[in-house]
């Protein structure tokens, strides 16, 4: 039995606290502005042959609606939409000022290098990709956390200025229009819930990264590194 123990590998801190609840926020954020959000886009679509089943949205049952506020549910659709994007900010200002304070963004996240994703893919396609190590991210992981953050500052500010065109005509500009800022506020939310179906995928192929972003530890093999995550 001494020797089963002394064989087991440690246990070894990779996400803090911090990051599991601000983790967990945001995805609950997320899916608050992604099911209203879908609520409105169906109220008034970008595309005519584009319509979100209505168990996928978030605003009500529109008969019920309609009987007490004559409203289908786009009103309460708005009220859970802001709700979400509060959260979402207030969550994100929290975690940007922890990624930056302690290093975690760049430790996590910088280099990267093109012939680092390249063969990482080139594992990925043959099915040799390792999961050995938790506490590193490898090249494409770096690239697909950055490109989402990218698309949720992108659907913030675009969400900015739908929310008040008035008041932020600069970024109504930028986006040439309202329709424009809706469109660019709709293919955001189109890479957002594309990421988020490839991380659940990934995360129960290997459901030691679920249970890392639950607990916080992993046992990481001996024949690795044993430096500090954090």
């Amino acid at each position: 039995m001494t020797a089963n123990i002394a064989a087991r590998p440690p246990m070894v801190l990779v996400h803090p606290w911090i990051v599991r609840l601000t983790h967990w926020v945001n995805a609950l954020a997320i899916l608050i502005m992604v099911g209203s959000g879908w609520r409105i886009y169906n109220n008034v679509p970008i595309f005519s042959w584009l319509e979100f089943p209505l168990w996928a949205t978030l605003g009500g049952d529109p008969d019920l609606t309609y009987a007490r506020n004559s409203d289908v549910g786009f009103s309460n659709a708005l009220l859970w939409h802001l709700a979400g994007m509060w959260l979402f900010f207030v969550n994100g200002l929290v975690y940007l000022s922890y990624a930056l304070w302690s290093g975690r963004l760049f430790r996590k996240m910088l280099p990267i290098r093109a012939q680092e994703v390249m063969s990482t893919i080139a594992d990925t396609l043959r099915f040799k990709l390792a999961h050995d190590d938790l506490t590193i991210y490898n090249a494409v992981q770096k690239l697909l956390y950055l490109g989402v953050i990218a698309a949720l500052v992108l659907a913030a500010v675009s969400g900015l200025s739908l929310w008040k065109p008035v008041q932020f005509q600069s970024l109504i500009t930028l986006f040439q229009s309202f329709q424009g800022a809706r469109l660019v506020h709709f293919l955001c939310m189109s890479a957002i819930v594309l990421f988020l179906v490839v991380h659940v995928a990934l995360a129960l192929l290997v459901p030691r990264t679920l249970a890392a972003m639950i607990t916080g530890k992993i046992r990481k093999p001996v024949h690795l590194s044993l430096e500090p995550a954090e």
